[in-house]
């Protein structure tokens, strides 16, 4: 049996000597008539802290060996103006190989018309859909994740923090323009999730620390405000921007009233933002001060648009929290609906409960990312080693939230200062209507109170998508965004 400390990282692991390794490979792909040829580097940067002591320098400790996986276009028609795009995905404690394997890699997981995965031991295909087209790519594994680990004797607090991690995987980015010698490349962020709260935060922090200024972010799934996604008690701002999510999983399931149902899913989502933003936010402001009649009619226009019973809205208090809505929804059929993606079906033991088990939208995507990042590594970039592929640690159980402590993590400043200080950067957000985690009105609320000035709120440009959380597992979602991220890479 395996020693694992709190984070799920091997002890033995953070033994080993660290060294900085790197294996190059060249590939070609074909995407439509090109035929784009590559070379492929995955490896380890080691991150140090210098000792510096009245100007001289004493010694350098390591602290971290951060993996990534590196795709560069060979002898491009103009070297200098090759973008380079930096990509991560969130959790915390995510690798970064869902958007890798999912949208942007020269290699992707095939997913059926919906984003099935199919039976294992699934597949790996070549990717005509991938960023490579118009730009350089690099993955990276933020520490505690894939193949990056933290030196002995260093503590998970110097990483898993929401500064710490932004120290990190800047200064990672700063080695990695400095040995490839990329600083004049035009530079983008892609980030999914905790990864969008990674990238703004970067945004300010790369200006701030190491001048560098950013042409442009492409937020996936947006988190920027914690506020908007946290269930806690006193905190009525979930529920209404939950609601027109809550309202297209029941379309799609087709557990709305009869009337509701015939209604196409644009116009449902629309009719539940306008009762979320009006009548139901005003209820919910007034608390207990609400008359019986009013908490009646409140209840069955929250019901109307969740497809819950009023009854059971009326037993959560006019509040329905997520899990309890990805239980109850589907209860009468024995079925759970996933949280990353609400189209996608789960079954528990019984039907009782509040929670689901697991979550049927992941469940459908861990094996067979698993099996594609390993093949990848050691089939096709030639990497050598046993040493376990995290794809997603347990980090957040672990991650400093206490520095939040009577507040909740909010980057949207970080992003508008990095607006306002750098006017030229532009903005990409992409949205699920079928995402529980990160649903998409939470985000248009975000990017509503981030107070850009005027000249700059045309900079920021938000997609929607009939899919989840990982909208490209849904191939008519994954042809268009990745139509979407080429233009925004060009400049369209």
């Amino acid at each position: 049996m395996t020693n694992e400390d709190k984070a799920g990282i091997k002890v033995e692991d953070r033994g080993a000597p660290m060294v900085e390794r790197l294996v190059t490979t060249e590939h070609k792909l074909s995407i439509g008539k090109k035929t784009l040829e590559y070379s492929a580097t995955c490896g380890t940067l080691l991150l140090r802290e210098i000792e510096i002591k009245e100007g001289e320098h004493k010694g350098e400790k390591t602290r971290a060996s951060v993996f990534f996986i590196a795709y560069t276009l060979k002898n491009p028609k103009k070297p200098e103006n090759r973008p380079l795009s930096f990509s991560f995905n969130g959790g915390p404690g995510s690798s970064s190989v869902w958007l890798h394997l999912g949208i942007l890699g020269p290699q992707r997981v095939p997913t059926d018309e919906m984003g099935h995965c199919g039976a294992p031991p699934y597949g790996l295909v070549d990717n005509e859909f991938s960023l490579l087209l118009e730009s350089d790519l690099v993955f990276i594994d933020p520490v505690g994740t894939g193949l990056s680990r933290m030196a002995e004797g260093q503590k998970a607090a110097e990483f898993h923090d929401y500064q710490r991690d932004l120290d990190a995987v800047g200064e990672f980015i700063r080695l990695y323009l400095t040995r490839w010698g990329r600083w004049a490349s035009p530079k983008y962020l892609i980030g999914e999730s905790y990864g969008t709260t990674r990238a703004a935060g970067l945004a300010r922090h790369l200006q701030e620390k190491h001048d560098v200024h950013l042409n442009g972010l492409m937020l996936v799934s947006l988190a920027l405000d914690f506020q908007t996604l946290s269930f806690d008690a006193g905190n009525e701002l979930p529920y209404p921007l939950y609601l027109p999510t809550y309202a297209a999983t029941a379309w799609y399931h087709k557990a709305l009233r009869p009337a509701q149902q015939k209604k196409p899913l644009k116009q449902i989502v629309a009719e539940a933002e306008t009762f979320a933003n009006g009548d139901y936010w005003l209820a919910l402001m007034q608390g207990s001060r609400l008359t019986p009649a009013e908490r009646a009619h409140v209840a069955d226009q929250v019901a109307l648009h969740s497809g819950l019973s009023a009854e059971y809205v009326l037993r959560c208090d006019l509040r329905p929290t997520e899990f309890r809505f990805f239980k109850e929804l589907l209860r009468a059929r024995g079925q759970t609906v996933g949280r990353l993606d609400s189209r996608f079906l789960g079954l528990d033991r019984d039907d009782a409960g509040e929670h689901p088990e697991d979550d049927a939208g992941m469940n459908n995507l861990i094996g067979a990312y698993a099996t594609g990042i390993n093949r990848l590594l050691h089939e096709r970039l030639g990497w050598t080693g046993d040493q376990p592929y995290l794809l997603h640690a347990p980090l957040w159980k672990s991650w400093a939230w206490k520095g939040y402590e009577n507040k909740y993590l909010s980057v949207g400043d970080s992003l508008r200062r990095a607006l306002h200080a750098n006017p030229a950067m532009r903005v990409y957000v992409a949205s699920g209507y079928y995402d529980l985690a990160t649903p998409h009105a939470a985000g248009d609320y975000t990017l509503a109170h981030l107070g850009l000035r005027e000249p700059l709120q045309g900079q920021i440009r938000v997609s929607y998508f009939e899919a989840g959380h990982m909208m490209y597992i849904h191939q008519p979602s994954l042809a268009r965004m990745a139509t979407e991220l080429r233009d925004f890479v060009r400049g369209g």
